[in-house]
Formats: structure tokens, sequence, C-alpha cells
């Protein structure tokens, strides 16, 4: 059934440009308050007033709470981390190609804090979250075995690929989840050097082992 456009009384008719303004309100402000304060914490009248619209307006969008969260995870998490790998390999040097990775996917300071502070604080409590974070950590894996295959400088056997692009992507999550532990207990951030610290431990693993 299909439900008449929300509006209040005495204004005209919203326009489409205005009523996909407001949804993109609702998700901003849901983001805003969700890494502040947490899903559980954060009712529905707050992201109403927080994005400037009625209460109303965000059912009409979004019919319950999860559905604002299952929106920024379809919307804010990328579907492929990186589509061509040629831009970040460095032929022979996989310290090198690993930061130039991380530089590419960005997780550590990345403009939405979906990915540096609402995967992490909501996969515990919520599936939908939580396959996310899967899916996005077996996309990393694979992107991070062929940057370190296509990188390294002789021949290493694909069991040792794997581990070490895991090892890489468990670092990388580490430190992408900082970002939340430093909003809560003022962690330190890490820096760059440490990124590039990991990478080297990376490769020379990848190299010992072959």
């Amino acid at each position: 059934m299909h439900m008449p456009e929300p509006r209040r009384a005495g204004r005209r008719r919203r326009s489409a440009k205005v009523d996909g303004d407001a949804r993109h309100l609702i998700l901003d402000a849901a983001e805003e308050l969700f890494a502040a304060q947490g899903f559980d914490a954060t009712p529905t009248a707050a992201i109403a007033t927080a994005a400037g619209v009625p209460k109303g307006l965000v059912f009409y969008y979004f019919p319950t709470k999860d559905s604002i969260l299952s929106a920024l995870m379809d919307e804010r998490v990328p579907a492929h981390p990186i589509d061509d790998i040629s831009a970040v390999v460095a032929p022979g040097d996989p310290a090198t190609s690993l930061v130039n990775l991380d530089t590419a996917l960005n997780l550590r300071a990345h403009h939405s804090s979906v990915l540096r502070v609402i995967m992490w604080r909501e996969a515990d409590t919520h599936p939908d979250v939580r396959r996310r974070l899967r899916r996005l950590r077996d996309q990393l894996l694979d992107v991070t075995a062929r940057v370190l295959q296509a990188s390294a400088p002789a021949p290493v056997r694909p069991g040792t690929v794997r581990a070490c692009a895991a090892a890489w992507v468990s670092a990388m999550f580490a430190i992408a989840s900082t970002d939340r532990l430093h909003a809560l207990d003022g962690v330190p951030l890490p820096s760059a050097d440490e990124v590039v610290n990991v990478a080297q431990v990376v490769a020379a693993g990848m190299t010992q082992l072959g």
C-alpha cells in the first residue's frame, strides 16, 4: 500500500529534491549521533531533531531505527574497497605497496564515521553490521593478497601470501578501530609511521617464509 507523502499542515507538498535532501539529512544526523553515543542510546526523536525534520518523516523513510543503521551500512561502506590494484602496486616492493594500499583505502581517516567508529561499536549486537564487517574483511583479504602477489620480488607460496595478507588486514582493522578507543578513552591515534612499520614487518615475513 502506497503511503501518502508526509507534510505539515498548511505547507505545500514537498518537492522530490527536498525529500531527497531530508533523507540525506536524516542519515547524516544518525551517523553523527550513532558515532558519538551509540545506536542504543540514540532515540529516533533525537535523530529527527538533529536532522531538523519532523519525527514522522524519519519513520516515512525508515520504518525502524534498525533500518537507519542498515541504510548507513548499505550506502556509506564501500561496496568495493578498491577496483584496480595497479595504482598501488610497486613492483618488487611489497612494503611500499601495502602503504599505498592503506592510503588508497583510507580506513584510518575515512570521511565516514560508519567505517571509523560505528561498524566496530555495533558489530557486537547487530548481526547486519557484523555481516558487513565480515564482508569487508573478506574483500580486504582478497585485495591484499593480490597486491602482495603482484609486488613480490620473487615467487611466493599461496599459503604464505594468504597468511601475510591476514596479518596485514588484522593490523589495519586494529588501527582503524582505534578511532573509537580514542573517542572513548583518549587512546592515541596511530601515526603513519606505525603503518609503515607494520608494512615492513609483513613484507619481511613474506620474503623469509617464501
